[in-house]
């Protein structure tokens, strides 16, 4: 019956919404380099002739959202006016055909503007097929065949690390324990660590109070955002440690803001604090400036990966030895299908996978990812956490569900990306009611 539906579902339109919100009024996801994000969000509804719907989205800090919004119009003539079995019984062929458009791959190719708009039409693909299929995303993947798994990966130019018999031999031997690993998710959910103590534009007051809090619902996980003054940065980690006590994990996050030798100063420095890792010491694309990292400040680990783009540079980090933690973005990369194929380098190289996640939507996509690696491809919850970001959920018609710092398994149907109608009115960009009052309040001091 679940066939038929697939075959009888049309995709007959494709609706791409600039979405914005205006964090930046309060610093909510300030950092180093970021210092006034406005959390975005190109986000597309794949409608169908069955009157179901997937929802997608890749998310931006504001400026160029509208690019990546012209891309994922661009890319949606490829899944228009097609059956739903088309797409999903050749995965891998569908996601190549979105990232080896000839003219428009040179932009990329599997980079930038055109790989966010690419994971955010596979991402509102999946997002349908669960919803078809009756079950959340997490749900589906496990269920699925390894030969299924696999045939939806696209192993070319990584074949190198890992093939397609490795990655169905490390699916078929890890399915022997779902139902044991799939119980304690039900008891106890995932563990979650919290960013929403330590934004970089928040005073130091606000940070103490905002760690008792989070130490009073129950969080033993929390980041920090560095890469200002020196001495600033080890007063603000000794005011967390001051509150959360030296148990607790803290982890510090410079995103990209040093050079190789700043980031190896610095990452000395700042072990004092004890740091269960170092995030984004430097620029994304320095695979070997991070190996140098890690190699000359070994008592700190080296995690990044939320802006590394697409599988291939994951691999190097894999093989140069660059990374203590990968940290895979929900929809940075293509999607579902590439973060896969991630999933199952990093079991190989046993590279415990901690997701980024806040932002737009992040949260509720990555709880699905995480919840299938332990169900189906990592060895173990020890070493893992997925991030969370108390900012934005109250959007969602299926937000995430936090308790005691740890995610609950998402139970709906579908990838829990949904917005919900109000706020895709009031935020759409710019001619929602939220900004069209921002834009009059510019011109009426002035700033217009």
């Amino acid at each position: 019956m679940k066939g038929k539906q697939l075959n009888e579902t049309h995709i007959t339109a494709v609706r791409v919404i600039d979405l914005r919100f205006p964090t930046s009024r309060s610093h909510i996801g300030s950092d180093a380099v970021n210092k006034d994000p406005d959390y975005s969000a190109a986000y597309c509804i794949l409608e169908t002739n069955t009157g179901l719907e997937g929802h997608g989205l890749t998310f931006t800090l504001g400026r160029g959202n509208d690019l990546v919004v012209q891309a994922v119009r661009y890319l949606s003539r490829y899944v228009v006016n097609r059956s739903l079995d088309s797409i999903t019984s050749d995965l891998r062929g569908f996601a190549r055909q979105l990232t080896d458009d000839t003219q428009f791959r040179w932009l990329g190719p599997e980079k930038g503007v055109i790989h966010l708009a690419t994971g955010a039409i596979l991402n509102a693909v999946w997002d349908l097929y669960a919803r078809v299929e009756g079950k959340p995303l997490w749900k589906l993947l496990a269920e699925m065949e390894p030969r299924e798994l696999v045939k939806a990966i696209d192993f070319r130019y990584i074949d190198d690390a890992l093939n397609e018999q490795e990655a169905l031999d490390l699916l078929t031997e890890r399915r022997d324990c779902q139902k044991t690993r799939l119980a304690l998710l039900e008891r106890q959910g995932y563990p979650a660590y919290t960013t929403s103590v330590g934004w970089f534009g928040y005073s130091e007051e606000k940070i103490r109070r905002l760690a008792r809090e989070a130490l009073a619902e129950g969080w033993t996980h929390f980041k920090l955002k560095v890469g200002g003054e020196p001495a600033d940065d080890l007063r603000r980690g000794h005011i967390i440690r001051e509150e959360i006590g030296w148990t607790n994990k803290m982890m510090v996050d410079a995103n990209q803001k040093w050079g190789v030798l700043e980031a190896i100063e610095r990452t000395r420095q700042l072990a004092e604090l004890k740091p269960w890792w170092m995030e984004e010491p430097t620029s994304p694309d320095d695979i070997l400036g991070h190996a140098r990292i890690r190699h000359e400040v070994p008592q700190v680990r080296i995690a990044t990966g939320e802006h590394v783009h697409n599988r291939i540079m994951f691999k190097q980090m894999l093989q140069a030895g660059a990374i203590d933690v990968l940290q895979l973005d929900s929809c940075r990369v293509a999607g579902v299908n590439e973060n896969l194929a991630i999933l199952l380098m990093a079991a190989k190289f046993n590279v415990p996978v901690c997701p980024h996640a806040g932002g737009v939507g992040l949260c509720e996509y990555v709880q699905h990812l995480s919840a299938f690696d332990y169900l189906s491809v990592s060895t173990s919850l020890e070493d893992r956490v997925i991030e969370f970001v108390d900012h934005l959920h109250e959007h969602f018609l299926t937000p995430v569900h936090i308790r005691q710092g740890h995610y609950l398994l998402p139970m709906e149907p579908g990838y829990s990306i949904q917005i919900k109608q109000d706020s895709l009115t009031q935020f759409a960009y710019p001619d929602g009611e939220i900004w069209q009052e921002a834009f009059e309040e510019a011109r009426s001091n002035g700033r217009a």
